[in-house]
C-alpha cells in the first residue's frame, strides 16, 4: 500500500506591526493627556495628619480653592504653587472672589480645600479660616490621609 503525503505550502504569515504601534502610542497620548498631574496643589513639605475619618470626596467640589499652611516660623500658605505669609492671604482670596464674581459664581458657593501640615498651629489655622470667612467664603474642606488601621485591631 502506498501512502500519499501531500505537501502543502506552508503559509507564512508576517503581520504588518504599523497598525498595532499606532493604536498603542494614541492610547499613550490619551492617557497622558487626561491624567491630573496637578503638582501645585498638593506640596510634598505639608505632611498631613491622619484621620480614621478621612475619606475621598463623592462629588468634585464647586470652585474648589487650595490653600496649604505650611508648619513654618512664621506661618506660610501656598496657593498655586507661590509661598505667601499669612499677612497677605487676604488679598490673594480678594482676587479669587473677583475672579469667581466675573465667571458669575458666588464666594459663598466656593469651596475652600485647606491642606495644614500636621504640626502647623490650630491658631493659626484658625486665622486662616477666618480670613476666608470675612471675605464671604462659606464652604470648608480640611484634608488629612486616611489612617492605616490593621486588620487584627478592626475586629
Amino acid at each position: 500500500m502506498k501512502i500519499f503525503r501531500h505537501h502543502v505550502a506552508s503559509a507564512r504569515c508576517d503581520p504588518d506591526m504599523t497598525p498595532m504601534i499606532d493604536v498603542t502610542f494614541q492610547l499613550i497620548i490619551f492617557f497622558m493627556l487626561t491624567i491630573n498631574f496637578v503638582t501645585e496643589d498638593q506640596s510634598e513639605r505639608i505632611k498631613l495628619p491622619e484621620s480614621e475619618l478621612a475619606k475621598p470626596p463623592e462629588a468634585p467640589w464647586e470652585s474648589p480653592i487650595i490653600l496649604q499652611l505650611t508648619a513654618a516660623k512664621p506661618p506660610t500658605v501656598i496657593v498655586g504653587g507661590d509661598e505667601v505669609g499669612l499677612s497677605l492671604i487676604r488679598g490673594i482670596l480678594q482676587r479669587e472672589k473677583q475672579r469667581l464674581q466675573e465667571l458669575g459664581r458666588s464666594a459663598a458657593k466656593a469651596t475652600i480645600i485647606i491642606r495644614a501640615d500636621r504640626d502647623a498651629q490650630t491658631g493659626t489655622l484658625q486665622k486662616l479660616i477666618k480670613e476666608c470667612q470675612d471675605l464671604g467664603f462659606e464652604r470648608f474642606v480640611l484634608r488629612a490621609r486616611e489612617k492605616y488601621i490593621a486588620v487584627s485591631q478592626r475586629t
